[in-house]
C-alpha cells in the first residue's frame, strides 16, 4: 500500500488499535466492514481501498463538519455472526456514526439488523439481494439491485439488440441467476419480446449441452444467461459449438478478467450489464481510475469503486445533514442526489439507487466497454 504525504490519511484497525478510536473525540468516526480474511478477502481489498481513498480526498478538503474523519476498519471473515458481531463492536465500543461495506449479501443481512436497532445509517457497497435494504429505513446501498439488472438487461436485448425471441440458461440452486433470469423473463415479455425456453441447470454440472439444444431448438434471437463467470465460460462455448453465432448476455457475475481467458473468442458477440468499467471514457471515471492507480498502483474494480461511493454517500448525508445524528444523516441520504463515478445517483423509496449500468462487449477477442444504459421510466429499482 502506498502512501502519500499530501493527504492526511486517518485510519484505524480494530485489531490494532481497539480503544484508541473510541476515545478521540476530535474526529468524525465511520466504519467500514468488509472480509479482509477468508475466501472473500479480494473483496475487502478493494472495498477498503475504496473507502480510503475517498476518506482521504475528503480530509484533504478538510473532512466534515469542520472536523477530519477517521475510518475504523473492521474484518467480517466473510461470516454472518463475524459481520453482525464487529459492526456491534463499531456502534458501541469505538462510536461510529455511520457505516460502511458489508459487500456480502449474507453478512449485510446479519450486520443491517444491528445497525438498524441503533439507529447509525448503513450504506452496503456490495451486497445486491434486495432483502438488504428492507431491513429497515436507515439501510442503503451504494450497488444496484439483482432485479434492476434483470429488467435493464430485458430492455437493452430488446431495445439495443433487436432481439424478439429469448431463452434463458440459468443456475437453479443459486438465487442470484434465477432471480435474474425471472425478472428478465417478465420484463423481455412485458416489453413485446418472446421468452421461448427458461432453462435451469443443475448446480456443479459442467455440461449445458442438452438444456441449451432444447433453447436452441427453439430459434432464439438472444440467450440470456446470468450465471456467474465459470458457468458462463462453459454456457458460451457449448453455445457456440452447437451452432448458436447470436448474442449472448450475461449479468455482473460476468465480471471476471477469468471469463475472457476460459472462453476466449467464444466470446465475441456477447455482452453483459455490471456497475463499473474503468474503461468508461467519462472524465468522471478517468478522475477516479487516477487518482486509484497514483494511490495504489492497480487499476480498481467495482468492490474499490462501489466502496469508493458508498463512502462519499454517507460522508454527503453527513454534511448536509449538517449533524451526526443518526436520523437526521439518515433523512439526508434519503435525498441524496450526487454525480459519481459510475453517474448520477438518487435513491428509490426503498433506499436502492437508481443509476446508470454499464454494457460491457466482446468483439475481436477482447473485451470492451460498450457505454452506459441509464434508468428507463418504469424500469428503475422496485
Amino acid at each position: 500500500m502506498g502512501s502519500n504525504p499530501r493527504h492526511v490519511l486517518l485510519i484505524c484497525s480494530l485489531a490494532l488499535v481497539p480503544l484508541a478510536c473510541g476515545r478521540d473525540r476530535d474526529h468524525v468516526r465511520i466504519g467500514g466492514v468488509v472480509p479482509l480474511t477468508g475466501e472473500a478477502a479480494s473483496f475487502g481489498l478493494f472495498g477498503r481501498r475504496g473507502f480510503e481513498l475517498a476518506v482521504e480526498q475528503w480530509n484533504v478538503r478538510g473532512g466534515v463538519l469542520g472536523r477530519p474523519i477517521k475510518l475504523v476498519m473492521a474484518d467480517d471473515k466473510g461470516d454472518p455472526a463475524e459481520g453482525a458481531t464487529v459492526v456491534t463492536m463499531l456502534i458501541k465500543q469505538h462510536k461510529v456514526v455511520g457505516l460502511v461495506g458489508l459487500p456480502m449479501t449474507k453478512v449485510a443481512l446479519a450486520g443491517a439488523p444491528v445497525a438498524q436497532s441503533a439507529g447509525i445509517p448503513l450504506v452496503a457497497s456490495s451486497a445486491t439481494h434486495p432483502k438488504v435494504t428492507q431491513v429497515g429505513d436507515f439501510i442503503f446501498r451504494a450497488c444496484l439491485v439483482d432485479p434492476f439488472q434483470g429488467r435493464m438487461g430485458a430492455h437493452f436485448a430488446y431495445t439495443d439488440l433487436k432481439a424478439r425471441k429469448a431463452a434463458c440458461l440459468f443456475d437453479l440452486g443459486n438465487d442470484y441467476p434465477k432471480g435474474i433470469a425471472e425478472v428478465f423473463r417478465t420484463t423481455f415479455t412485458r416489453l413485446g419480446g418472446e421468452v421461448v425456453g427458461f432453462e435451469g441447470h443443475a448446480s456443479g454440472n459442467p455440461d449445458f449441452r442438452a438444456a441449451l439444444a432444447k433453447a436452441i431448438r427453439a430459434s432464439p434471437d438472444l440467450i440470456y444467461a446470468p450465471d456467474y463467470y465459470g458457468d458462463a465460460a462453459l454456457v458460451v462455448q457449448q453455445a457456440r459449438e452447437l451452432g448458436f453465432q447470436g448474442p449472448l448476455l450475461g449479468a455482473d457475475g460476468w465480471d471476471s478478467v477469468k471469463l475472457l481467458e476460459l472462453a476466449g473468442r467464444h466470446l465475441d458477440n456477447s455482452y453483459f450489464t455490471t456497475f463499473f468499467s474503468h474503461q468508461d471514457p467519462r472524465p468522471e471515471v478517468r478522475a477516479f481510475v487516477q487518482a486509484y492507480q497514483a494511490r495504489y498502483g492497480g487499476i480498481p474494480d467495482g468492490h474499490a469503486t462501489m466502496g469508493y461511493e458508498a463512502a462519499i454517500i454517507l460522508l454527503d448525508g453527513i454534511r448536509r445533514a449538517g449533524t451526526t445524528d443518526g436520523p437526521a444523516v439518515r433523512d439526508a441520504i434519503a435525498r441524496t442526489d450526487l454525480r459519481l463515478v459510475t453517474g448520477r445517483l438518487t435513491f428509490d423509496a426503498q433506499r436502492n439507487p437508481v443509476k446508470p449500468l454499464v454494457i460491457m462487449e466482446f468483439k475481436g477477442g477482447r473485451r470492451t466497454c460498450r457505454g452506459t444504459l441509464a434508468p428507463v421510466p418504469g424500469l428503475a429499482p422496485e
